[in-house]
């Protein structure tokens, strides 16, 4: 292109991709004037006014209003400042949009009433404030009624939906049920009857007590060694896989332990038997209760608006190791 050339109008809607009506509408605006006139009267325009003419269009594409761009062009506002404008602008919209979205996808989940529309659209524009009430409230109705382990309520409300600032639609789909879910009076009662039974028969009383709680958490820093030598794939049968093999044994053979009695002896047996553990739970998180009870949907739902998935603990790796282990080191 011509540097010093003169274009007519046809010409300019042509290399800017505008209609001829628009190249004209920008000039009666006094956004982009042409730079002469014919003798007839016809307009024309330099390089420099079509390269304007592109960013006009760009900007118009973008929802720049006319007076912004006449700034921009004037040099009394710059590119960047009306970039960040129209970011927080856009970013807004968005949020509006995928809470739009989320309340949408719920009403063709279920057969949803006007009133339920109007709840859902609520519970998605919720502020951080409201929904720690809502959960607050949720388990302090699951916990009354009953004596649960303290430890374990600490850890139950700590499980909660921290929605992000700028949350996806799957999130605030997922908030919206988690929200429905514990309003839910009978939903309610079913979790507390869960928890009860859980904490209350059976070995539920052992597995809660504080002694047996304080030796699970003694067992965090293993298992989180265990996890990253998996995701590392260290070898379960190298000194490293050896070493947390050790090490979860001496925890495991300790759990029990009394002043009476040491616990259970550390042998090849007892190493076999726990790797066999393992793989039966390995093959228990493959295939979880159908149906999960509701404290596991709670639990999944809180998941899903956290979008953080927690890391299982190799269970298959460990009873590798533990096999590995079992046998004299070479």
């Amino acid at each position: 292109m011509d540097m010093s050339e003169l274009y007519p109008i046809g010409d300019v809607a042509r290399r800017t991709g505008l209609s001829v009506s628009a190249v004209r509408y920008y000039a009666d605006a006094g956004v982009v004037t042409p730079v002469a006139s014919t003798a007839a009267g016809h307009r024309l325009y330099d390089v420099s006014a079509i390269a304007r003419l592109e960013l006009v269009r760009t900007l118009r594409e973008l929802d720049a209003g006319l007076d912004e761009i006449r700034q921009v062009l004037a040099g009394e506002s710059t590119l960047r400042a009306l970039a960040a404008t129209h970011l927080a602008l856009l970013t807004r919209q968005e949020a509006r949009l995928r809470s739009r979205r989320a309340v949408l996808s719920a009403i063709l989940r279920q057969d949803t009433t006007a009133e339920q529309v109007t709840l859902m659209h609520k519970l998605a524009g919720m502020p951080d404030e409201e929904r720690d009430r809502l959960i607050d409230e949720f388990w302090t109705e699951v916990t009354t009624g009953w004596e649960p382990p303290e430890r374990m309520v600490q850890w139950w409300r700590a499980a909660r939906p921290a929605l992000p600032e700028n949350p996806t639609a799957a999130q605030l789909e997922a908030w919206i049920e988690l929200a429905e879910f514990v309003r839910d009076a009978e939903v309610r009662q079913v979790v507390r009857g869960e928890l009860r039974q859980v904490c209350t028969t059976g070995a539920g009383p052992l597995m809660t007590s504080s002694p047996m709680l304080d030796a699970l958490e003694t067992a965090t820093p293993i298992g989180q060694a265990a996890m990253d030598a998996a995701r590392e794939r260290v070898p379960p049968d190298s000194p490293q896989g050896r070493e947390i093999a050790d090490r979860w044994i001496g925890w495991l053979s300790g759990i029990f332990a009394t002043p009476d009695s040491p616990g259970r002896p550390d042998t090849p047996e007892f190493r076999f038997q726990a790797a066999d553990h393992m793989l039966q739970a390995a093959e228990w998180e493959r295939t979880p209760p159908d149906p999960p009870g509701l404290f596991h949907r709670y639990m999944a739902l809180v998941t899903a608006v956290n979008n953080v998935p927690p890391e299982p603990l190799p269970f298959e790796w460990l009873a590798a190791a533990l096999r590995a282990s079992a046998t004299p080191a070479s």
